[in-house]
């Protein structure tokens, strides 16, 4: 599995439900790496999402306690277990920082969109840079946003074993 994940100079990834960043360069490049590929997400995730509808050309897989149902085209899982003997080995973990913390022991690559700004957070992911088991492998930037933030792209690789 893999993560991919917009993230500010905390590791902040969300406020209030929201991204922090406007960032069009980072949502094509998402939507381009996650196409045709399934996609794990919780709830809150599922409800940012225009109309609360999943991501059309991808499989969305929801996990969440809470939940009474999802709408077509995606798949709810109640507990991990469920989740991971389902999923796919190509699939994504798109958010949010509950299904991060629970998911990343199982990932062995992060794309990270890194926003080099202080941005005020209320959802982190966790800092792959002072993680043991976390190295970065690749980093493409600096860009810009259209918010004039710097940012990188970068891609992390698990070294220690799941």
């Amino acid at each position: 599995m893999r993560a991919i994940v917009a993230v500010e100079r905390g590791w902040g990834i969300g406020r209030e439900g929201r991204l922090l960043a406007r960032n069009p360069e980072d949502m094509r490049r998402f939507k381009a790496l996650t196409l045709g590929h399934p996609v794990i997400l919780g709830r809150k995730t599922l409800e940012s999402f225009p109309g609360g509808k999943p991501l059309p050309g991808r499989e969305n897989l929801v996990l969440s306690r809470t939940l009474a149902d999802v709408p077509e085209g995606a798949r709810l899982f109640r507990d991990l277990d469920s989740l991971l003997a389902y999923a796919p080995a190509d699939s994504f973990v798109i958010g949010g920082g509950e299904v991060y913390r629970q998911l990343l022991p199982y990932c062995d690559r992060a794309i990270v969109t890194y926003v080099d700004a202080d941005l005020a957070a209320d959802t982190f992911f966790p800092d792959l840079d002072a993680h043991p088991d976390w190295t970065l492998a690749e980093a493409e930037g600096p860009f810009q946003t259209p918010d004039g933030l710097p940012f990188w792209f970068r891609t992390y690789e698990r070294s220690g074993e799941p």
